[in-house]
């Protein structure tokens, strides 16, 4: 699954990109504000994103409570800071969400890979207003928290759920 935003109201459209052939135009309608337009499903050979050719270390499964949709954010080795998504906002792992809780820049899941090729999580809060829970237990400030798959985060009224994603590696040598 694919998520696209609207150029004019930046709402979230998700689609299966498996379902169309590489190099084909789609015309897609914003069903908040009925702009039409294309998008390019890219070509194999030539990657238009940088940021999707890469595999991700996982994926954050937010799970939003009365406030808008279930979304995936891929995580990457190296800083993704997780927060609510408002145009012109830097931040690399945004949430669309109306919940007035969550910060623009509301929490940090570092990822570092190891020499055997697994990758280590770990959640801090980014100095948020409301806090970050892990499996319901706030976290200080500057305190670190080693997460693994399953591990429940809360921001604001916002759960999500790490899921790491298999490493594919060789046999037993």
């Amino acid at each position: 699954m694919k998520r696209i935003r609207c150029p004019k109201c930046e709402e979230p459209i998700l689609f299966d990109d498996q379902l169309y052939e590489p190099g084909r135009t789609l015309v897609f309608e914003c069903p908040a504000c009925k702009k039409q337009f294309k998008i390019r499903i890219p070509s194999a050979a030539g990657g238009e994103d940088e940021e999707n050719e890469r595999p991700s270390a996982g994926t954050l499964v937010v799970i939003e409570n009365a406030f808008h949709l279930k979304q995936e954010i891929p995580l990457y080795p190296g800083d993704n800071v997780v927060g609510r998504f408002v145009k012109g906002c830097k931040i690399n792992a945004p949430i669309t969400t109306v919940d007035p809780s969550v910060d623009t820049t509301h929490c940090v899941i570092h990822v570092s890979a190891a020499k055997n090729g697994k990758f280590t999580f770990t959640l801090r809060d980014a100095t948020s207003n409301t806090g970050t829970f892990l499996m319901n237990e706030i976290l200080g400030p500057k305190e670190r928290a080693r997460i693994s798959d399953g591990s429940i985060i809360t921001i604001g009224a916002t759960t999500m759920i790490l899921r790491v994603n298999e490493v594919s590696s060789e046999e037993n040598r």
